[in-house]
Protein backbone atom coordinates (compact mmCIF):
# COMPACT_ATOMS: atom_id res chain seq x y z
CA UNK A 1 0.00 0.00 0.00
CA UNK A 2 1.59 3.37 -0.84
CA UNK A 3 0.81 6.54 1.00
CA UNK A 4 0.93 10.12 -0.45
CA UNK A 5 1.03 12.95 2.15
CA UNK A 6 -1.02 15.80 0.35
CA UNK A 7 -0.81 19.40 2.02
CA UNK A 8 -4.28 20.76 4.10
CA UNK A 9 -6.63 21.75 1.57
CA UNK A 10 -5.38 20.03 -1.51
CA UNK A 11 -7.36 18.19 -4.29
CA UNK A 12 -11.12 17.48 -3.71
CA UNK A 13 -11.29 19.38 -0.55
CA UNK A 14 -9.91 22.24 -2.18
CA UNK A 15 -12.18 22.65 -4.51
CA UNK A 16 -15.38 22.11 -2.80
CA UNK A 17 -14.07 24.62 -0.62
CA UNK A 18 -13.55 26.85 -3.32
CA UNK A 19 -17.26 25.75 -4.54
CA UNK A 20 -18.47 26.97 -0.87
CA UNK A 21 -16.43 30.09 -1.87
CA UNK A 22 -18.42 30.54 -5.34
CA UNK A 23 -21.77 30.16 -3.51
CA UNK A 24 -21.23 32.29 -0.83
CA UNK A 25 -19.98 35.28 -3.52
CA UNK A 26 -23.23 34.31 -5.46
CA UNK A 27 -25.70 35.05 -2.26
CA UNK A 28 -23.72 37.88 -1.47
CA UNK A 29 -23.96 39.17 -4.98
CA UNK A 30 -20.32 39.64 -5.65
CA UNK A 31 -20.16 37.21 -8.81
CA UNK A 32 -21.35 39.14 -12.11
CA UNK A 33 -20.79 38.39 -15.64
CA UNK A 34 -19.12 35.00 -16.66
CA UNK A 35 -18.08 34.17 -13.39
CA UNK A 36 -22.15 33.88 -12.49
CA UNK A 37 -23.43 32.35 -15.42
CA UNK A 38 -20.29 28.96 -14.82
CA UNK A 39 -21.52 28.97 -11.73
CA UNK A 40 -25.02 28.51 -12.16
CA UNK A 41 -24.08 26.41 -14.94
CA UNK A 42 -22.45 24.16 -12.52
CA UNK A 43 -24.38 24.48 -9.78
CA UNK A 44 -28.61 24.96 -10.32
CA UNK A 45 -30.65 22.20 -11.17
CA UNK A 46 -34.07 22.95 -12.60
CA UNK A 47 -37.09 21.13 -13.02
CA UNK A 48 -40.46 20.74 -12.38
CA UNK A 49 -42.70 20.67 -8.93
CA UNK A 50 -44.18 17.52 -10.21
CA UNK A 51 -41.19 15.76 -10.61
CA UNK A 52 -39.92 17.42 -7.51
CA UNK A 53 -42.60 15.57 -5.55
CA UNK A 54 -42.22 12.24 -7.21
CA UNK A 55 -38.40 12.48 -6.63
CA UNK A 56 -39.18 12.92 -2.99
CA UNK A 57 -42.10 10.03 -2.51
CA UNK A 58 -39.99 7.63 -4.65
CA UNK A 59 -36.65 8.62 -2.01
CA UNK A 60 -38.86 8.47 1.40
CA UNK A 61 -40.61 5.78 1.41
CA UNK A 62 -41.92 3.77 4.83
CA UNK A 63 -42.47 0.58 5.02
CA UNK A 64 -44.44 -1.80 7.21
CA UNK A 65 -42.81 -3.80 9.56
CA UNK A 66 -44.87 -6.71 8.75
CA UNK A 67 -43.35 -9.86 8.22
CA UNK A 68 -45.52 -13.52 7.66
CA UNK A 69 -42.93 -15.61 7.22
CA UNK A 70 -39.29 -16.75 6.83
CA UNK A 71 -38.42 -13.65 3.76
CA UNK A 72 -39.22 -11.81 7.00
CA UNK A 73 -35.96 -12.61 8.31
CA UNK A 74 -34.67 -11.55 4.65
CA UNK A 75 -36.14 -8.38 4.83
CA UNK A 76 -34.82 -7.55 7.79
CA UNK A 77 -31.39 -7.62 6.87
CA UNK A 78 -31.84 -5.29 4.13
CA UNK A 79 -31.93 -2.68 6.33
CA UNK A 80 -28.31 -3.36 8.25
CA UNK A 81 -24.57 -1.60 7.23
CA UNK A 82 -23.80 -4.14 4.64
CA UNK A 83 -26.56 -3.12 2.35
CA UNK A 84 -27.80 0.28 3.71
CA UNK A 85 -31.20 0.95 1.82
CA UNK A 86 -31.05 4.38 3.79
CA UNK A 87 -29.49 5.40 0.79
CA UNK A 88 -32.85 5.27 -1.14
CA UNK A 89 -35.11 6.19 1.54
CA UNK A 90 -36.73 2.78 2.98
CA UNK A 91 -35.01 2.63 6.18
CA UNK A 92 -37.88 4.03 7.92
CA UNK A 93 -39.78 1.26 9.17
CA UNK A 94 -43.54 1.70 10.63
CA UNK A 95 -45.26 -0.38 13.44
CA UNK A 96 -48.20 1.09 12.56
CA UNK A 97 -49.92 1.17 9.01
CA UNK A 98 -51.26 4.91 9.02
CA UNK A 99 -47.85 6.14 9.13
CA UNK A 100 -46.32 3.96 6.20
CA UNK A 101 -47.04 3.59 2.81
CA UNK A 102 -44.98 0.28 1.26
CA UNK A 103 -46.03 -3.10 2.47
CA UNK A 104 -43.81 -6.53 2.16
CA UNK A 105 -45.87 -9.69 1.71
CA UNK A 106 -42.62 -11.49 2.76
CA UNK A 107 -43.60 -14.91 3.48
CA UNK A 108 -46.75 -17.51 2.55
CA UNK A 109 -49.93 -16.51 2.74
CA UNK A 110 -52.66 -18.03 3.89
CA UNK A 111 -56.68 -17.72 3.30
CA UNK A 112 -57.63 -16.89 6.63
CA UNK A 113 -54.43 -14.29 6.93
CA UNK A 114 -55.44 -12.56 3.40
CA UNK A 115 -58.43 -10.06 4.85
CA UNK A 116 -56.36 -9.34 7.74
CA UNK A 117 -53.47 -7.70 5.20
CA UNK A 118 -55.79 -6.32 3.04
CA UNK A 119 -57.28 -4.50 6.02
CA UNK A 120 -54.10 -3.09 6.71
CA UNK A 121 -53.34 -2.13 3.31
CA UNK A 122 -56.72 0.14 3.17
CA UNK A 123 -55.26 1.77 6.49
CA UNK A 124 -51.76 2.65 4.92
CA UNK A 125 -51.21 5.85 3.37
CA UNK A 126 -51.78 7.05 -0.04
CA UNK A 127 -50.24 6.78 -2.47
CA UNK A 128 -49.29 2.79 -1.09
CA UNK A 129 -47.17 0.33 -2.82
CA UNK A 130 -46.97 -3.54 -2.46
CA UNK A 131 -43.98 -5.75 -2.83
CA UNK A 132 -44.46 -9.56 -2.97
CA UNK A 133 -41.21 -11.11 -1.71
CA UNK A 134 -40.46 -14.54 -2.21
CA UNK A 135 -41.97 -17.44 -4.35
CA UNK A 136 -45.17 -18.14 -1.74
CA UNK A 137 -46.79 -14.47 -1.70
CA UNK A 138 -46.11 -14.82 -5.49
CA UNK A 139 -47.02 -17.63 -6.54
CA UNK A 140 -47.41 -20.18 -3.15
CA UNK A 141 -43.95 -21.34 -3.64
CA UNK A 142 -43.01 -24.97 -2.53
CA UNK A 143 -46.34 -24.74 -0.52
CA UNK A 144 -48.58 -24.49 -3.49
CA UNK A 145 -52.11 -26.08 -1.55
CA UNK A 146 -55.51 -25.16 -0.82
CA UNK A 147 -54.67 -23.11 2.30
CA UNK A 148 -52.02 -20.49 0.57
CA UNK A 149 -53.23 -17.64 -2.18
CA UNK A 150 -51.17 -15.62 -3.91
CA UNK A 151 -50.81 -11.79 -3.01
CA UNK A 152 -51.94 -10.30 -6.32
CA UNK A 153 -55.47 -12.23 -6.18
CA UNK A 154 -56.54 -9.55 -3.37
CA UNK A 155 -53.69 -6.95 -3.57
CA UNK A 156 -52.17 -5.26 -6.57
CA UNK A 157 -49.10 -5.88 -6.11
CA UNK A 158 -46.37 -3.45 -7.93
CA UNK A 159 -43.39 -5.57 -7.86
CA UNK A 160 -42.66 -9.22 -7.54
CA UNK A 161 -39.08 -10.88 -6.01
CA UNK A 162 -38.19 -13.82 -7.15
CA UNK A 163 -36.69 -16.62 -4.63
CA UNK A 164 -37.22 -18.98 -2.03
CA UNK A 165 -35.93 -16.99 -0.15
CA UNK A 166 -34.53 -14.22 -1.92
CA UNK A 167 -31.16 -12.63 -0.48
CA UNK A 168 -31.49 -9.33 0.39
CA UNK A 169 -29.66 -8.10 -3.01
CA UNK A 170 -32.43 -9.04 -4.88
CA UNK A 171 -34.79 -7.56 -2.38
CA UNK A 172 -32.84 -4.13 -2.84
CA UNK A 173 -32.85 -4.60 -7.00
CA UNK A 174 -37.01 -4.96 -6.49
CA UNK A 175 -36.55 -1.52 -4.30
CA UNK A 176 -34.40 0.04 -6.73
CA UNK A 177 -37.21 -1.30 -9.51
CA UNK A 178 -40.44 -0.21 -7.31
CA UNK A 179 -37.99 3.46 -6.96
CA UNK A 180 -38.14 3.62 -10.83
CA UNK A 181 -41.52 2.65 -11.40
CA UNK A 182 -42.46 5.59 -8.87
CA UNK A 183 -40.21 8.17 -10.45
CA UNK A 184 -41.66 7.90 -13.71
CA UNK A 185 -45.18 6.92 -12.64
CA UNK A 186 -47.23 10.81 -11.75
CA UNK A 187 -50.53 9.53 -10.85
CA UNK A 188 -51.02 8.78 -6.97
CA UNK A 189 -53.82 6.20 -6.52
CA UNK A 190 -53.95 2.51 -7.25
CA UNK A 191 -56.77 2.54 -9.21
CA UNK A 192 -55.19 4.92 -11.39
CA UNK A 193 -52.03 2.94 -11.89
CA UNK A 194 -54.01 -0.29 -12.92
CA UNK A 195 -57.23 0.58 -14.16
CA UNK A 196 -59.26 -0.02 -11.45
CA UNK A 197 -61.93 2.19 -11.84
CA UNK A 198 -65.71 0.53 -12.00
CA UNK A 199 -64.37 -2.10 -8.99
CA UNK A 200 -65.75 -0.79 -5.77
CA UNK A 201 -68.42 -2.09 -4.27
CA UNK A 202 -71.11 0.49 -3.10
CA UNK A 203 -73.08 -1.25 0.12
CA UNK A 204 -76.78 0.31 -0.34
CA UNK A 205 -77.68 0.85 3.11
CA UNK A 206 -75.03 3.09 3.59
CA UNK A 207 -74.74 5.27 0.72
CA UNK A 208 -78.42 5.77 1.50
CA UNK A 209 -77.34 6.98 4.81
CA UNK A 210 -73.97 8.56 3.82
CA UNK A 211 -74.01 9.17 0.04
CA UNK A 212 -69.90 9.23 0.39
CA UNK A 213 -69.91 6.24 2.13
CA UNK A 214 -67.99 3.79 -0.58
CA UNK A 215 -66.47 0.40 0.86
CA UNK A 216 -63.56 -0.08 -2.06
CA UNK A 217 -62.45 -3.64 -3.02
CA UNK A 218 -60.22 -5.11 -5.83
CA UNK A 219 -62.22 -7.67 -7.43
CA UNK A 220 -59.58 -9.35 -9.80
CA UNK A 221 -62.18 -10.80 -13.08
CA UNK A 222 -60.19 -14.13 -12.98
CA UNK A 223 -60.24 -15.10 -9.13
Amino acid sequence: MEVTRRPLGAGDKAEFRARQLRARDMLKGALDGPELEEHVEQSVLTTTLEKAGRWAVGNANFPLSFGLACCAIEWMSHIGPRLDIARFGFEAARATPRQADTIFLSGRISIKMAPVIRRIYEQMLEPRYVIAMGACSSSMGVFNNYALVPGDKFLPVDMHVPGCPPRPEGLVHGILKLRAAILSQPSEGWRSRYGGYGTEEVVARLEHEHPGAVHEINVRQDA
